[in-house]
């Protein structure tokens, strides 16, 4: 029930951007990144793309769902068979190594486990995501990265990570706040809001991304120097040859 009540108030701010993609393409793809055992998308396609027929005169529309665990989706391929969502598909993969759409419309991620949210915001940027809505989960890469680097940054700074607890909510706070950041500097205005209450899920930060152009050299150069801030690199920023302000030029990875 607890599930159940994310992904109902999830639908009514995802609503805005479903009826846009809907309005403005034939036949528009949306990727459900992590999907576990595909509540999201079951719940997307049953309101927004069932009955949309793929002819000249309704617009059509798939949804793709991505999951490393073959038996979640072995389990959501069978469901969909009996529903005959016919439009529904499912990959096999690891969010890292999975095989995106040339064209993505819409992408969300719910609770995708750390770097996993990185791996589903570059596919976005990458291929066009004209909406992303995230729910990122546990994330450690940051806070491992922030290890060690207290005195190498302002004092003050460095006070908020000093101890291991800290060093957590913070890497954290600060992993999200460059994830918001990125989606700005490659052109999405971005709303940062709470999917849910608290007493569902701790894990309730809900970043949602609209493009509205190619990219923003403004919030480029704040993110860049942000990151040389605090002498992090985090996995968004890697894949998207992103660098810290300061910091010699590599080739994204």
């Amino acid at each position: 029930m607890r599930k159940l009540k994310q992904v109902n108030h999830l639908m009514g701010l995802l609503r805005p951007a479903m009826e846009d993609i809907l309005a403005r393409h034939p036949s528009p793809v949306v990727v459900d990144a992590g999907s576990g055992n595909a509540y999201l998308g079951f719940i997307l396609y049953e309101l927004f793309l069932k009955d949309a027929a793929p002819d000249k005169d309704a617009p059509a529309g798939t949804l793709l769902s991505i999951e490393g665990r073959p038996e979640l989706t072995d389990r959501a391929r069978e469901r969909a068979q009996r529903l005959g969502f016919t439009r529904m598909q499912f990959q096999t993969a690891h969010l890292e190594a999975a095989t995106w759409p040339e064209r993505i419309h819409l992408l969300t991620a719910l609770h995708a486990c750390d770097t996993a949210t990185d791996d589903a915001l570059a596919a976005a940027i990458q291929h066009g995501a004209d909406h992303v809505a995230v729910v990122p989960c546990c994330q450690a890469e940051v806070a491992a990265q922030l290890k060690g680097k207290r005195p190498e940054v302002d004092t003050s700074l460095g006070m908020l990570f000093q101890h291991p607890w800290h060093r957590r909510e913070f890497g954290s706070h600060l992993t999200n706040v460059i994830r918001a950041m990125t989606l700005e500097a490659f052109g999405y205005q971005v709303t940062v809001t709470e999917l849910t209450g608290w007493e569902h899920s701790l894990k309730n930060e809900l970043i949602l991304g609209r493009r509205v152009h190619k990219e923003s050299r403004p919030a480029r150069a704040k993110l860049e120097a942000l990151l040389g801030s605090f002498g992090v690199q985090p996995k968004l920023t890697r894949l998207l040859g992103v660098e810290p302000a300061g910091a010699t030029r590599t080739s994204p990875v």
